[in-house]
C-alpha cells in the first residue's frame, strides 16, 4: 500500500536528494565555521561554565 501511494506522487525521487543535500551542506558549513572560528572566542566559551565572576555579575544568581 505504501509503495502504491509513493508511486502515485509525481517527482518524489527529488526529495531524498534534497534532504541529503541539506544534510551535507549543514555539516560542511559547521565544519567551515569551526575551522575559521576565532580561538579567543572558543576559549571564552570553553571557560564560561567555570567563570565565577561572570556568574556574580549575571544577575540570575539568587542571593
Amino acid at each position: 500500500m505504501k509503495k502504491d501511494i509513493l508511486n502515485s506522487i509525481e517527482n518524489i525521487e527529488i526529495y531524498p536528494i534534497i534532504s541529503l543535500l541539506i544534510f551535507v551542506l549543514f555539516f560542511v558549513g559547521m565544519f567551515i565555521w569551526v575551522v575559521r572560528a576565532d580561538k579567543n572566542y572558543i576559549d571564552h566559551m570553553k571557560d564560561l561554565p567555570f567563570d565565577e565572576e561572570s556568574k556574580k555579575n549575571s544577575g540570575y544568581e539568587k542571593v
